[in-house]
């Protein structure tokens, strides 16, 4: 599986969560949800679509290829994973715990991902 930075994972990511009505995301939209610029969002789709993990039309809409989406379903999910235990376990507020969780989600191991998605799946908190 290719090896991104954190960067472009959360690029990765921001394509995912765009586009999961069924529509491509767009470089506007992606440069507004990750607070960077558009020229920024632009080099990011570029490398993005030299590794292969999305297909991107010139002023046109952007689209995950397989190998893109199973990467950026992964970094989601440790997010979403890590939010939870920090708001359902910790009491973390919402805020604190998506800055948290977005940082974490690069380097944690998936080890400690099942585990915490095993421990939420019995926790009774």
């Amino acid at each position: 599986m290719t090896k991104l930075t954190f960067t472009m994972e959360n690029y990765l990511e921001a394509v995912y969560e765009l586009s999961e009505k069924g529509s491509g995301a767009r470089v506007s939209d992606i440069a507004e949800r990750l607070r960077v610029t558009k020229a920024s969002t632009n080099r990011a789709m570029a490398t993005l679509s030299e590794k292969g993990l999305i297909t991107n039309e010139k002023y046109g809409e952007i689209f995950l290829t397989p190998e893109g989406l199973k990467l950026a379903k992964l970094t989601s999910n440790k997010h979403r994973i890590l939010e939870k235990f920090f708001t359902q376990v910790l009491k973390l507020n919402a805020d604190t715990a998506s800055v948290d969780a977005c940082a974490i989600e690069h380097v944690i191991s998936n080890d400690s991902i099942q585990a915490m998605e095993k421990f939420l799946h019995n926790y009774k908190g």
